[in-house]
Parts: C-alpha cells; sequence; structure tokens
C-alpha cells in the first residue's frame, strides 16, 4: 500500500516540531516522493545523520509503504 505525502509529513512533524516540510509526488503514484526537511534539529550532524534522523522519523516505512523518497535536508536559513 502506497504512503500519503500529508502521512510523510505527520510522521517528520511529530518527530521535529519546528521542521518546514516540503514534498513532491514524482510520479503521482504515491510511491516515489521528493522530500526536503529544514529543522533546527540538525545543527551540528552531518548530512548522513541528518538522512539517518528523518528515516528514523519514518519509523521503519522505507522500503516498505514508502518506495522512494529522494531526500535533501539543511538547516533553516538564518534571518538576514
Amino acid at each position: 500500500m502506497a504512503m500519503e505525502a500529508h502521512e510523510i509529513e505527520r510522521l517528520i512533524k511529530e518527530a521535529f516540531p519546528d521542521a518546514h516540510v516540503h514534498i513532491e509526488d514524482l510520479r503521482g503514484d504515491g510511491d516515489h516522493y521528493a522530500c526536503l526537511v529544514e529543522t533546527t534539529a540538525f545543527e551540528g550532524k552531518n548530512r548522513v545523520q541528518q538522512h539517518q534522523m528523518v528515516y528514523k522519523a519514518l519509523g521503519g516505512r522505507m522500503g516498505g509503504e514508502l518506495h522512494a523518497l529522494a531526500l535533501q535536508t539543511r538547516l533553516p536559513k538564518a534571518d538576514s
């Protein structure tokens, strides 16, 4: 069963309440998403650690309910 974008966003925001999450369904099939996550929780973490944090937030759904996720992570941009 495919996973809906709002469910992905809900899980990420549960783990990172300050997160800005942008999700795009790449094929319209609910199986292939691109996701950008910005959160202060990534402070001091390298890219691999950031991705691991997001995958943990998804609770093991990668490869099952969620087939493919092109993930980008970053810290929020500082206000100028």
